[in-house]
């Protein structure tokens, strides 16, 4: 577990994230993190709910039309 403390940035508050947990992570600056509620608090993690669906229904139509998308990659 890390501790982190809130900082001000600007005219906003902020957390700076260690050196190790962005290497865990593996994220970098500019990344996109997420932060979700969870039964316990919150969760922060660089995985998109959202984008793994759309993924999702990307491959089972790339799948389907696996004969379509093969002529029109000619």
């Amino acid at each position: 577990m890390s501790a982190l403390k809130l900082t001000q940035i600007g005219n906003s508050v902020g957390v700076i994230l260690p050196k190790e947990v962005l290497a865990r992570m593996k994220v970098e600056k500019g990344d996109t993190l997420f932060l979700t509620d969870a039964a316990n608090g919150i969760t922060l993690t660089a995985y998109d709910p959202v984008f793994e669906a759309q993924m999702q229904a990307a491959r089972s139509i790339m799948k389907k039309r696996r004969a379509v998308l093969h002529e029109l990659a000619k």
